[in-house]
C-alpha cells in the first residue's frame, strides 16, 4: 500500500524479514518526507522551548543511530561517532550554525546505504552481531531491526509535531 506522498507500507502478508525491512524503510522515508521543502533555517527551528530539538538535529541523530547499530554492533566496525563528542554527547542534536542540511542528509543517506549492505550480508535475523553496544550487550539482527523501527517511529512523532509547528504541514 502506498501513502498519498509515495511512501510504501510493507505488504501485510510479507515474511518476517521483509516486513521488518519494509517498516524500517517506511520510517526512514517518513523522516525524509517531514523535512522536504524546508530550507536550512526552517530545519533548525526548535520544536517547543526550552527543547532545542529540530528536524536537522533528528536527521543527524538518526545518522548516528544507524552507524551505531549497524556498523558498530552488527558488523563490529571501528568507526568514530559522527557528531557526538565527549564534550557534547548529544552533539548530533545540536547542529552548529555552519552545519547544513545538505551535509546532514548526505551523511544520513550514507549511513543508511551502509546499514542496508551490512544487513543484506547477514544471513539470518537470528545472527548475533559481531560487535557490542556501548552497554556491553550483543544483539541479533531481528532485535536491531525492531529497535530501529521503534527509534524512527518515536522520532517521527517528534518530527510530526516540529513540522506542524513550522508551517502547519501534517500527513500520515
Amino acid at each position: 500500500m502506498t501513502t498519498t506522498d509515495g511512501r510504501d507500507r510493507p505488504d501485510g502478508h510479507a515474511g518476517e524479514r521483509e516486513m521488518l525491512e519494509g517498516w524500517l524503510e517506511f520510517h526512514r522515508a517518513t523522516l525524509a518526507a517531514k523535512c522536504e521543502g524546508l530550507d536550512d533555517k526552517r530545519l533548525r527551528e526548535a520544536s517547543v522551548p526550552p527543547s532545542d530539538l529540530s528536524l536537522l538535529g533528528l536527521v543527524r541523530h538518526l545518522a548516528e543511530v544507524e552507524r551505531g547499530w549497524f556498523r558498530r554492533v552488527l558488523a563490529d566496525e571501528d568507526v568514530p561517532r559522527i557528531y557526538c563528542t565527549e564534550a557534547d554527547p548529544d552533539g548530533d542534536l545540536h547542529p552548529a550554525p555552519d552545519h547544513t542540511w545538505e551535509e546532514a542528509y548526505a551523511t544520513w543517506q550514507g549511513e543508511i546505504a551502509r546499514a542496508r549492505e551490512l544487513a543484506a550480508a547477514t544471513p539470518s535475523l537470528d545472527t548475533v552481531g559481531a560487535g557490542r553496544h556501548r552497554s556491553g550487550t550483543t544483539h541479533n539482527l531481528r532485535w536491531i531491526y525492531t529497535h530501529m523501527i521503534e527509534e524512527y517511529a518515536r522520532h517521527n512523532g517528534h518530527a510530526d509535531l516540529i513540522r506542524e509547528r513550522i508551517d502547519g504541514a501534517t500527513g500520515e
